[in-house]
């Protein structure tokens, strides 16, 4: 089975620089082949990953979009007969739709392929003047993202970075968003992000599983969270932000915080803010406040201190932990328990 990924992106987003370090940390032990499209005559970019030893497929008549049927198909399948990879990086030329590039792909008659993701890397620096003035183009980048990875964060506003989230949550409102700088993870955070293996959905998942399993709780009916949908058969979760739970669908057995007729109740959110260790301390405290909050059975997450590190925490009533730790992809915060108000927990961590 070959994977095949697909990278999107406008020139000068970094595509390059992004795919080079996912080669060097990230796809370690796979064969990889990459099939280039400038948009131009020369491959201005091949040379240093023929000196990585991997093969490349360059297309320099033209844009790929433009030659969707003929030159791009052969390349593939001449490529996959060929090398018979683990997995194609696939670089369209920068001024491309995702769509026109996705639906190549699934046109070409092989066998024993995988589309296995379509990230869109996007200028945090220049995305508001790319949307203005190619708004069909990068709108169309966006939409079809599997996941958005921002570029050029390192030493941008919160301002801005919030700006730049809030037009691409317009077009995309599910496909995960790596904020953090580059130079602060390595390349398999990345590839997690991409591959949606590290998500805010699974975080919650997780937390909610360990819950029903330590309470005995044989059924459970959960909504979703702030920012994201999620589906998850075997809890019956749906996501909308702030709605009620009807609480005659679901049955949870007693225990020591709860009534027979509450249940389990999952508020997520993902910002790329800073903190500092103090106000997460302080807000974890707060959280033992029921009659503001809820029942708070456990809360955790990863952000962004202010100092420059990242704040790592974990809260089962009465015990806080708050420590430092490596940097995530983005700042995500999880909390559980019964009967929450959302909203005031969102105030406490300031992602209203």
């Amino acid at each position: 089975m070959t994977k095949i990924t697909i990278f999107s992106g406008f020139l000068g987003a970094g595509k390059t620089t992004l795919i080079k370090k996912l080669i060097k940390e990230g796809y370690n032990g796979e064969k990889l082949v990459l099939i280039e499209n400038e948009f131009g005559q020369i491959g201005i970019d091949g040379g240093f990953l023929k000196d990585a030893g991997i093969e490349i497929t360059e297309m320099n008549s033209g844009c790929i979009c433009c030659s969707l049927v003929g030159d791009f198909g052969k390349a593939l399948v001449k490529v996959l007969d060929e090398y018979k990879p683990d997995r194609i990086l696939i670089e369209p030329s920068g001024v491309g739709k995702l769509s026109d590039v996705i639906n190549a792909v699934r046109n070409i008659d092989v066998h024993d392929v995988e589309l296995d993701g379509f990230t869109t890397v996007v200028d945090a620096k220049k995305c508001k003047m790319y949307q203005k003035n190619f708004g069909e183009f990068f709108d169309n980048q966006i939409e079809y993202a599997s996941c958005i990875i921002l570029s050029h964060t390192s030493g941008l506003s919160q301002e801005k970075i919030n700006e730049s989230i809030e037009l691409l949550r317009k077009f995309n409102a599910d496909a995960p968003i790596v904020t953090t700088d580059w130079e602060e993870l390595d390349g398999s955070q990345i590839i997690d992000a991409m591959t949606r293996k590290n998500t805010l959905e699974g975080e919650l998942k997780k937390m909610l599983e360990h819950e029903h399993e330590h309470h005995h709780d044989e059924q459970c009916c959960c909504h979703g969270h702030e920012h994201h949908h999620h589906d998850d058969e075997h809890c019956g979760c749906h996501g909308h932000e702030h709605h009620h739970h009807d609480d005659e669908h679901c049955s949870c057995h007693d225990h020591e915080h709860h009534h027979a007729d509450e249940v389990f109740t999952s508020w997520g959110a993902e910002t790329p803010r800073p903190y500092t260790f103090e106000a997460i301390s302080a807000a974890l405290e707060a959280l033992s406040d029921e009659e503001k909050f809820g029942v708070v059975l456990r809360a955790k997450g990863i952000v962004a201190g202010e100092d420059g590190k990242w704040i790592h925490f974990d809260y089962i009533p009465g015990t806080p932990d708050v420590r430092y730790g490596s940097a995530e992809t983005t700042g995500r915060l999880c909390v559980i328990g019964s009967k929450l108000n959302e909203e005031a927990v969102a105030k406490l961590f300031c992602v209203e």
